[in-house]
């Protein structure tokens, strides 16, 4: 399988299958495709469809495959970012934000992905419910905003605001930290808790959250007034 990912900050991943080579991804996100790509929605088990319902995805996958001879499928992202290409291997999974799945080659599996501590999942800046993206193949993840790498030793710790965690080596850990002093607490806009990231791993960083976003746009909208006669 060969891919190109074009658009810049609007990016769509364009996949070229070679005959009988497969996609999976959630229902809905395809955008284009030549007319040989042969579609089949499944499940997969009441245990997997009820596990994406919690993190976030859509309950049913779409299984593309090349019929007949190669065949191209593109899948744009839903919301302005990055889309970023992850090589996954079994000793390597990774954990990253509820809506980051937008496609993969067949050998690569979703799951649930429950915080250690309850802490982290009521406080974080995820939730307590991320996805686990395990197995063998290419994974095709969206980001919102652009992206920042770091690469954390055994230890080594970084603290993320609400939302700006993207993508973490599934070695690293997440526990949530409590803002200090109340003045800091009321004025200083960061709400209650921040979330911490333990290494070793790589953690990916992204620069416009989407609920960033949405809030932001909640507040620039005008608000109605009433009027009488």
């Amino acid at each position: 399988m060969k891919y190109e990912i074009q658009g810049g900050n609007l990016p769509v991943v364009i996949c070229e299958l070679e005959n009988g080579e497969s996609m999976v991804t959630e229902s809905g996100s395809m955008s284009w495709m030549s007319p040989n790509m042969e579609m089949q929605t499944t499940g997969g088990g009441i245990g997997k469809m009820l596990g994406r319902l919690f993190s976030g995805e859509a309950m049913f996958r779409n299984i593309y495959t090349a019929q007949g001879g190669p065949g191209l499928i593109a899948f744009a992202s839903k919301f302005p970012g990055a889309i970023l290409a992850v090589e996954i291997t079994p000793d390597k999974p990774i954990v990253v934000q509820k809506s980051a799945f937008l496609a993969a080659t067949a050998g690569v599996e979703t799951s649930v992905f429950f915080q250690r501590k309850m802490g982290s999942g009521f406080f974080g800046g995820e939730g307590f419910i991320m996805q686990k993206v395990s197995g063998r193949g290419l994974a095709f993840l969206e980001m919102d905003g652009s992206t920042v790498d770091y690469d954390l030793e055994p230890g080594q710790q970084i603290v993320v605001t609400s939302g700006n965690l993207a993508m973490m080596d599934a070695t690293c850990s997440m526990d949530v930290q409590m803002i200090r002093g109340v003045k800091n607490v009321l004025l200083g806009g960061q709400g209650l808790f921040n979330t911490v990231i333990t290494g070793p791993g790589r953690v990916t960083m992204q620069t416009m959250p989407l609920s960033a976003f949405v809030d932001l746009m909640a507040r620039s909208l005008p608000t109605k007034t009433s009027s009488s006669d």
